[in-house]
C-alpha cells in the first residue's frame, strides 16, 4: 500500500448523546457512510458524551480529524459552550447541525461580548414539538450556491431560530460569514470567517442525504477533514 494510499482513512468525533431512538442520530451515522462511499475512503467516527469531551487533553483533540456536532437535545448547554471554545481554538474542521446551531451562536456572543445589554438575541427554537418541518434553503454565497447546484433545496429541521437584525449585522462584520438563508430570510447555514471549514446548520442535512445522493455538505467537509491529514 502506497503512503497516499494509508492517508485515505479519517477519524471524526461526534459529539453528543447519542441515542438510537433519534432519526438525526442515527442518519448521522449513515450520512457519513454515504460520504465514505462517495469519497472512496475510510470514514472511522466515534460518538462521545458531552461530558467526556470537556475532559478531554490538547492532545485528545489532535487524535481526530474533525468533529461534528450532532443534533440534540443538549443536555447542557454549559458543556458544549467549553467544547466549542476548544474546537474554535484549533485549524480542525467542525460540522454542526441542528441544536447546537443556537449554542454555537451563543457562544460567539460571549466570546465577543456581543450583548453588553443583556438582550434576547436569539430566539427559542420555533419549530414545536420533536417534529420535523420543511425548510427551503436558499443560498447565498459563491460556494454554497455550487454545493446545492445538484441537491435539493428542501431540507427537514427539527430546530429553527431567528436572530435579532443588529446581532446578524455585528457578526457578519468580523466574524461569520452567512453562506444561507431560510425561507424566512433567517441566517440558516453559517460559517466562520478565516477557517478552512467551520460551518454551522440550524437544519439537519444528514436527513435528506441518501447513498445515491450524499449531501454536499457533509461530503465537503469529509473533504476538508482529509486535507488537513493530508497537510500533517
Amino acid at each position: 500500500m502506497s503512503a497516499f494510499e494509508m492517508q485515505q482513512s479519517l477519524k471524526i468525533g461526534i459529539v453528543g448523546d447519542y441515542n438510537f431512538t433519534y432519526n438525526s442520530h442515527h442518519a448521522t451515522n449513515l450520512a457519513i457512510d454515504h460520504a465514505a462511499n462517495f469519497l472512496d475512503i475510510e470514514i472511522n467516527y466515534y460518538w462521545i458524551k458531552l461530558s467526556e469531551v470537556l475532559e478531554f487533553k490538547a492532545q485528545q483533540f489532535n487524535q481526530y480529524d474533525g468533529f461534528w456536532i450532532a443534533p440534540g437535545p443538549i443536555r447542557n448547554e454549559f458543556f458544549l459552550h467549553g467544547i466549542l471554545r476548544e474546537i474554535l481554538s484549533r485549524p480542525i474542521p467542525a460540522l454542526i447541525t441542528g441544536e447546537g446551531y443556537r449554542t454555537f451562536v451563543d457562544a460567539l456572543v460571549n466570546t465577543y461580548q456581543l450583548n453588553q445589554f443583556n438582550e434576547k438575541l436569539i430566539s427559542d427554537n420555533l419549530v414545536e414539538g420533536q417534529q420535523f418541518e420543511k425548510i427551503m434553503v436558499s443560498p447565498h454565497s459563491k460556494d454554497f450556491i455550487t454545493l446545492y447546484e445538484n441537491h435539493s433545496k428542501l431540507e427537514l429541521t427539527s430546530s429553527r431560530y431567528s436572530l435579532y437584525p443588529k446581532l446578524i449585522q455585528a457578526l457578519e462584520d468580523d466574524i461569520l460569514d452567512i453562506e444561507a438563508y431560510n425561507q424566512f430570510e433567517d441566517p440558516e447555514i453559517i460559517s466562520l470567517k478565516n477557517h478552512s471549514f467551520f460551518v454551522a446548520c440550524s437544519f439537519c442535512p444528514q436527513i435528506s442525504s441518501t447513498r445515491e445522493v450524499p449531501h454536499p455538505i457533509i461530503y465537503t467537509f469529509m473533504k476538508a477533514c482529509l486535507a488537513l491529514t493530508e497537510g500533517k
